[in-house]
């Protein structure tokens, strides 16, 4: 589909790890003109946890982009990327979506920005390179106008780099909606699948590491690992959501499940549960 510059300013809060967004943003009010190209450029401070299960937190920046070129639309999020193949018919209330992904997951790749000194002990992990893709569907005018939308996807990704050397599975379900010309807001679920190789990297404790860190002996399981629910937000500062400066912000709350939050990883030194906010500004030209 062609990617709606119109709320790409959103997109941007999509860095937060885990809970990115593989499906593009809808279309903006019919009296806004959306031809031609656009592109939304912009960055965001993120609050988040330490590592993926962790009870601490720190701010980190995050830089993004979206946009359509010649029909074809792409999302920069943070460490992640996507582009939508399939471009939208005019006036068409449904939307195909089909593209590939890469993300980069820095998860525990160092240890000198993670406060507990037992998940310093058990070292760093290599930064993993996930390459995929993505399926979806959406639907515009569905609830409160006719132009607010509801979406579902479904993504694979896989790491090629060897640091987990496994896959991940994420549905996502997504709702969003304009409220004027210069306002929008979207919430959205989603929730992750992850393999034997990711349990083992970030979440198994090995006998060595146990000694080191103090942490029981863990062997990582595939299986469900998390669950999310977020709500996010753009507001025009200047012109609308098509053009000039725009604030976004938003927020995401993130739970562990199955033998993920089992893990002393999480159990032990971490949490369960996780929240992640942003804020950002973004100009769209």
């Amino acid at each position: 589909m062609i990617v709606r510059v119109a709320f790409g300013a959103v997109a941007l809060v999509l860095a937060v790890p885990a809970a990115a967004q593989d499906t593009p943003p809808p279309a903006a009010p019919a009296d806004i003109d959306l031809a031609g190209d656009s592109v939304t450029l912009g960055a965001g401070m993120v609050y988040m946890p330490d590592y993926e299960g962790s009870g601490d937190y720190r701010f980190q920046a995050a830089p993004g982009a979206i946009g359509s070129i010649s029909g074809i639309g792409f999302v920069v999020a943070g460490n992640r990327a996507s582009v939508d193949l399939v471009p939208n018919r005019p006036g068409s209330a449904w939307d195909f979506q089909l593209g590939p992904i890469a993300a980069l997951n820095f998860n525990r790749t160092s240890t000198r920005s993670i406060d507990d000194p037992r998940i310093r002990a058990l070292g760093k992990v290599g930064t993993a390179i996930e390459l995929g893709g993505y399926v979806g569907i959406g639907k515009t005018g569905v609830i409160t106008s006719p132009y607010d939308k509801l979406s579902l996807s479904v993504s694979y990704r896989h790491d090629v780099a060897g640091a987990h050397d496994s896959g991940i599975i994420q549905p996502t379900l997504t709702y969003l909606t304009p409220l004027s010309r210069k306002a929008a807001v979207t919430v959205f679920a989603s929730a992750e699948h992850a393999g034997r190789g990711y349990a083992d990297a970030y979440f198994g404790i090995t006998p060595a590491q146990s000694v080191a860190s103090g942490l029981p002996v863990y062997n990582g399981r595939s299986g469900w690992k998390n669950w999310s629910l977020g709500g996010l937000g753009t507001v025009a500062l200047t012109g609308d959501l098509l053009h000039g400066f725009k604030l976004v912000g938003g927020g995401l709350y993130r739970g562990m499940v199955g033998s993920y939050a089992d893990s002393p990883v999480v159990r032990i030194a971490g949490s369960r549960g996780q929240w992640m906010g942003v804020v950002g500004l973004a100009y769209t030209f």
